[in-house]
C-alpha cells in the first residue's frame, strides 16, 4: 500500500516538491525518503514522458531535494524491448545507442544548467554499469532466479508484458518469445531496485519513477523470492 509523505514530511518540504506528487511504496521506503540522502531518477528511453522540460525538472526536483542524485539511464537495455517488438539486432543496437546518447545530452544539460559539477558521473548507464561488482553479482543472481524459480520468472514476464502493452499494436498479446526477451530489460535494472546504495556508494536511496508496476510492488512487500536492501526504497514521482 502506497504511503503518503505527508506523514513524514514536514508541510514545507511537500511544497517544496511541487510540481511532483510524491508516493512511497512502503513505510520504509517513506522513511528512507524523508531523509532525503539520495535519490536515483530512472530515465527511460524512447518514452515521450521524459522530454527535456521534464527531465530539467526532475534534475532540478532532485538536486535541491535531496542530499546527492543519481540518473539512471537504461540505454543498452532498450535495445531487448526493440528486439521484442520485432527489430533486427543491429537494427536496434543503433537506435539504442542514439536515443541513450540523446537522453544522456538531455540529463547532463539540465544537470549543468543546474550548476551541478561533472554532470556526467551524475548519470549511471546501463552500459556503464556492467564493469560495476555488485550490478554484475546481482543482475547474475536475478538471472539464476529467473532460470530457477518459477514464480519469480512469472513476476518477471508479467512486467515485461506490462512494457510491451504499449508497444504492440492495439488488441495483440505478446508471444513468449517477446517476453522472454522484454524481462531481460527489467533483469537489467532489477539490482538498481535492489542495491543501489552499493552501486552509487551511498548511505541510503530511494529510486524514483512516474510509474510502479506491479513487479515493484511485489517486490518492496517481500513476496518475490529476492528483496531490496534494507537502505532501499521506492518513490513515485510523478508530475
Amino acid at each position: 500500500m502506497s504511503t503518503s509523505l505527508s506523514s513524514a514530511l514536514p508541510s514545507a518540504d511537500l511544497e517544496s516538491a511541487a510540481p511532483f506528487t510524491l508516493s512511497p511504496l512502503t513505510p520504509g521506503c517513506a522513511q528512507i525518503a524523508a531523509r532525503r540522502v539520495h535519490a536515483c531518477v530512472g530515465i527511460s528511453p524512447f518514452n515521450g514522458y521524459f522530454h527535456a522540460q521534464r527531465i530539467a525538472g526532475l534534475a532540478r526536483w532532485a538536486v535541491t531535494e535531496f542530499e546527492q542524485a543519481h540518473f539512471f539511464l537504461p540505454d543498452s537495455l532498450a535495445v531487448h524491448t526493440l528486439e521484442a517488438v520485432g527489430y533486427p539486432r543491429d537494427r536496434a543496437l543503433f537506435k539504442a545507442r542514439r536515443q541513450g546518447q540523446h537522453m544522456h545530452n538531455k540529463i547532463t544539460t539540465a544537470l549543468r544548467e543546474l550548476g551541478v559539477p561533472d554532470p556526467d558521473s551524475r548519470v549511471l548507464t546501463s552500459a556503464a554499469l556492467t564493469a560495476h561488482p555488485r550490478y554484475t553479482e546481482l543482475h547474475q543472481q536475478a538471472r539464476q532466479l529467473f532460470d530457477t524459480d518459477p514464480a519469480f520468472r512469472t513476476a518477471c514476464l508479467a512486467a515485461g508484458g506490462w512494457v510491451l502493452e504499449r508497444r504492440l499494436p492495439p488488441g495483440t498479446a505478446p508471444t513468449t518469445a517477446q517476453l522472454l526477451i522484454a524481462s531481460d530489460y527489467l533483469l537489467g535494472e532489477l539490482p538498481l531496485f535492489l542495491d543501489t546504495p552499493a552501486i552509487a556508494a551511498v548511505a541510503e536511496s530511494v529510486f524514483c519513477y512516474h510509474q510502479t508496476p506491479d513487479f515493484l510492488r511485489q517486490l518492496f512487500e517481500r513476496t518475490l523470492a529476492c528483496t531490496p536492501e534494507p537502505n532501499q526504497g521506492y518513490l513515485t514521482v510523478e508530475a
